[in-house]
């Protein structure tokens, strides 16, 4: 009987001794964090590089939120930092780096930055680099021939020369999606410029499209845009009927007509009810 307790105690004490390695184990364990980073320079708006992390957690990608990210423009003398971004509840962040001509550069005539994760305890270190070179998007609103046309020209700023063989989308802004114009590819010409008709028809306030040429996630140049106000809409014509007095209407625009019927019917159901009141009353008083 004193083997089986000592062989019992024995038992319990190397199960508490894995319990304790095993929690431990569980509370040292780091993921891995991914830092996705994409450059966007909007013209004359300036630039910002628009931030990202996740990390697989439970056989799921998820973002990771409260990450403080440091970010760096890489020069071969030293590292200069450009401050810190604290991811949001999505895991997301955005730096503003206003002009990009005022960082170092490289003999490639590269833009380079490094976003830096010191680790914490639940998530190992991570970095990214990113290197982009300085494009600009020159766009206008042309007339030939009777016909819009939307007419983009990309060019490289260090080398100050156009950009041919290269796609651009040209689209209409609009609440939820863009609307594109042209076709699948329109791809610049020897002179790196696109042309590309307006359709007509297109809804505006007061006639006005916002049109934008767009270079998306290029290898060399990131995302590139640039933004044109042209009057070559359609006027939207605001529906003033909901005021009126309509079926479609507030409940207080309710048609007259459908009040008059509403309380004609109530009040000949309470003319009816009190006829039948009264008449009882009566029966009851002859007993």
């Amino acid at each position: 009987m004193r083997n089986i307790k000592r062989h019992l105690k024995a038992i319990a004490a190397l199960w508490f001794v894995f319990s304790i390695g095993f929690c431990n184990a569980q509370e040292q364990t780091q993921h891995r964090v991914r830092i996705k980073a994409d450059y966007f320079k909007v013209m004359n708006q300036g630039s910002h590089i628009e931030l990202s992390t996740s990390a697989r957690i439970n056989k799921k990608t998820v973002g990771i939120p409260g990450l403080e990210l440091e970010v760096y423009n890489i020069n071969d003398e030293e590292d200069n930092a450009l401050g810190t971004v604290m991811t949001d509840l999505d895991g997301k962040g955005r730096i503003d780096l206003g002009e990009i001509t005022k960082y170092a550069i490289d003999s490639n005539a590269y833009y380079n930055f490094s976003i830096r994760f010191k680790g914490i305890d639940s998530f190992k270190r991570a970095n990214r680099d990113i290197s982009i070179k300085d494009a600009a998007i020159s766009a206008k609103h042309v007339v030939r021939d009777s016909v819009d046309y939307l007419e983009a020209t990309l060019k490289d700023m260090a080398r100050d020369s156009t950009i041919a063989g290269v796609s651009l989308d040209i689209q209409v802004r609009r609440l939820f999606a863009p609307l594109k114009l042209g076709e699948e590819f329109n791809t610049t010409d020897g002179s790196g410029t696109v042309l590309v008709p307006i359709e007509s028809g297109i809804p505006g306030k007061d006639g006005n499209l916002i049109l934008e040429a767009v270079l998306n996630d290029n290898d060399d140049y990131g995302n590139v845009m640039a933004i044109v106000e042209a009057a070559v809409g359609i006027p939207i014509v605001e529906d003033t009927s909901f005021d009126e007095r309509a079926l479609w209407g507030p409940r207080g625009k309710t048609p007259i007509f459908i009040l008059v019927f509403t309380y004609t019917l109530i009040l000949g159901i309470l003319g009816i009810i009190i006829y039948l009141v009264m008449n009882l009353f009566r029966i009851k008083n002859a007993q």
